[in-house]
């Protein structure tokens, strides 16, 4: 049976490839808001199986088994969007956010079942895309810039 409310804790996952290029999906409901992978956690999970079951949900990318998916440590908190927020009980306005990332081959096929489009971006430019202060922090701090030739 399925809970009434959402958990108000979810994953932001932030994928890169060996480029550094990091992947950013345009959401269906607001095609002006562009992110990393996130989703809510289940009434059952925990941060590191909801980054694993997101990731693949949202970009087919199957990383379980592997040593792909790292913990950042950083757990952000941040006001629920307005329009959000009938999805938690009532009087819950704040989440936490556990922050992830990955490295993949840009070679991985993505396929998107989330999302209207996605792209892969320099990390500046990754920045400037995405829509939460949360996930440009995240992308600043946890992709590693590309080396200097």
């Amino acid at each position: 049976m399925s809970e009434p409310f959402k958990r108000p804790e979810s994953v932001l996952v932030v994928v890169y490839n060996e480029h550094h290029q990091v992947l950013v999906l345009q959401r269906i409901d607001d095609p002006s808001f562009w992110q990393s992978v996130t989703g809510s956690m289940e009434h059952d999970e925990t941060p590191i199986q909801t980054a694993l079951r997101e990731l693949k949900e949202e970009t087919g990318i199957d990383l379980h088994g592997t040593q792909a998916l790292q913990d950042c440590r950083r757990v952000n908190q941040y006001t629920i969007r307005e329009d959000w927020r009938h999805r938690y009980a009532p009087g819950i306005t704040r989440n936490f956010e556990y922050v992830f990332c990955a490295q993949v081959s840009s070679h991985l096929k993505v396929s998107l079942t989330e999302h209207l489009d996605y792209v892969w971006l320099t990390k500046q430019a990754a920045i400037q895309k995405v829509w939460s202060k949360s996930n440009k922090e995240a992308i600043q701090q946890f992709i590693p810039e590309l080396p200097c030739k």
